[in-house]
């Protein structure tokens, strides 16, 4: 989810709710209900828009705000509000909660601005945003506590990748798996599983990427602002970099990622973070725990595409599964994923080095 104009988004005068987030707004005599224009797209079921702030309110932060619609009998907006005063706390750039009704599922927010850091990455600035994107989630994980926030636990992680055999390859690939491949790939998942949970825990933001990051370049607020974070959860110490640094929108040089790794590792010693203390093993949970993300992805962009008529991430899938394919085919537990998808996609098999 991002505040950026340019996201595709429901027009506003299809969505039925509308008339009740203007109603409820009027009052509040903050902004211009007329003036609600979508403000991005959302794989879920909220729904985000961009609003004039009157002339009257100049104490208000910018001159408009964002009004987010989240139907709360699909979307937990509770959660968004005690997740954004932990991360407020922990001090990092997330929206400020200006009006809210539970309720109804409506919440009235600081406006992050439109340049996502997917719009502002390039390989002059990248360095130095992500720098500035980890120092941030550094800030983060420092405030962990546990029992705050719901587990990353055993049926947490297997939930999320048999979204993988159900909808990519039963509905993308239109593939039944064998009994044989069926224990293979449970083989897998079980290593991935048994790694992850052997990770230290913090607080997880759960989708630390380039659409939920904003740049902000004009001085008002630490740079990154952080949003759509109300599904956070207390989970491995390395499944947030593997988000922002295997990002599903943008890829990298591997060399350039390695890099980054070894930095964050090394200043999340020195902050006393609770990191895998040799770097080998800290980058292999890196790997494992990026793995579990994709596996998920590349079934979540398939249900959204099969499913809830969303086709906008299925162009993301081949960036995804070339993740995919590297990662396992890196370590021998990993590779019978990778005879898995030559199987199903009727490849050659790959030739490379194994940890």
């Amino acid at each position: 989810m991002s505040f950026s104009p340019n996201s595709p988004a429901a027009p506003a005068s299809a969505d039925a709710r509308l008339p009740l987030l203007k109603a409820w707004l009027a009052p509040l005599n903050l902004v211009a209900p007329e003036s609600a224009r979508p403000a991005s797209s959302d794989a879920s079921f909220r729904r985000y828009y961009r609003l004039d702030v009157l002339p009257s309110n100049t104490t208000l932060p910018g001159k408009t705000l964002i009004a987010m619609d989240a139907p709360p009998e699909r979307e937990n907006v509770p959660a968004f509000v005690k997740v954004a005063g932990l991360l407020k706390g922990a001090g990092v750039s997330v929206p400020d909660i200006i009006a809210q009704d539970l309720e109804q599922g409506f919440l009235l927010l600081s406006d992050l601005g439109t340049t996502t850091y997917l719009d502002a990455l390039n390989h002059d600035n990248a360095s130095v945003l992500y720098a500035e994107a980890l120092e941030s989630l550094m800030k983060i994980q420092l405030a962990s506590a546990p029992d705050v926030l719901p587990e990353f636990d055993r049926a947490f992680i297997l939930r999320e990748m048999n979204l993988f055999p159900e909808w990519f390859i039963g509905k993308h690939l239109g593939a039944t798996l064998t009994d044989v491949q069926q224990t293979q790939l449970d083989k897998v998942f079980e290593a991935i599983t048994a790694n992850i949970l052997s990770q230290q825990q913090v607080f997880m933001h759960r989708d630390y990427h380039s659409r939920n990051l904003m740049h902000i370049n004009d001085g008002s607020l630490p740079n990154p602002g952080i949003l759509d974070f109300q599904d956070a959860v207390f989970g491995p110490v390395t499944y947030d970099i593997a988000s922002l640094l295997r990002d599903a929108y943008i890829q990298w040089d591997e060399e350039l990622v390695l890099d980054w790794v070894i930095r964050y590792w090394q200043r999340a010693k020195q902050l006393g973070l609770p990191v895998n203390p040799d770097i080998d093993a800290f980058y292999r949970d890196f790997e494992f725990t990026a793995l579990q993300r994709h596996l998920k992805i590349l079934g979540l962009f398939s249900r959204l595409n099969y499913r809830d008529g969303k086709d906008l991430y299925m162009g993301d899938l081949p960036t995804v599964l070339d993740y995919v394919r590297k990662t396992a085919n890196r370590y021998t537990e990993l590779k019978p994923l990778v005879r898995l998808l030559d199987a199903l996609e009727n490849k050659t098999p790959q030739v490379g080095y194994t940890f």
